[in-house]
């Protein structure tokens, strides 16, 4: 499973741990990523989604019919 969002196309981030010597490492900012299942009335099926947490949220608040045109427009396959 990737790691980034459909939706809002977030993706890992690259920084650095910083231990109490101050020595650096290199290390990954993963997003919260979920995959999640909606019913899509409008084609009669479900679909299958990864999102990040926050995309979740979206989701509920303007519904899955307008998140899938959303990911569409983006490029992205339902």
């Amino acid at each position: 499973m990737s790691a980034r969002c459909q939706l809002t196309g977030s993706h890992p981030g690259f920084g650095n741990a910083v231990s109490h010597s101050h020595r650096r490492t290199s290390r990954r900012f993963d997003p919260n990523i979920q995959r999640k299942r909606y019913w899509l009335a409008g084609e009669g099926r479900y679909v299958r989604l990864t999102l990040s947490a926050r995309a979740v949220r979206t989701v509920d608040r303007i519904g899955v019919e307008a998140a899938v045109a959303r990911i569409r427009a983006r490029g992205g396959r339902v």
